[in-house]
């Protein structure tokens, strides 16, 4: 005699473990660990460092607009 089953909690069983493995998949397709997301981010700060670093100085006064310049 094979063994009794209770549909119901077979069921959620199986939603549970169909859940389960594509939330798996999800982490794999999406995630990042924590040492790649540590890596982005000083990536970034590298970046931006060297782009501060190369911005040229303001200049010490606004470019007069056209109508504030006199002509006479």
């Amino acid at each position: 005699m094979g063994e009794i089953v209770n549909l119901r909690r077979e069921k959620k069983r199986r939603a549970a473990a169909a859940e389960a493995a594509s939330a798996r998949e999800n982490r794999v397709r999406h995630g990042r660990t924590a040492v790649q997301r540590g890596a982005d981010q000083r990536s970034e700060e590298r970046r931006q460092a060297a782009l501060d670093a190369a911005a040229l100085a303001p200049p010490d006064r606004p470019d007069p607009s056209p109508g504030d310049i006199d002509l006479s």
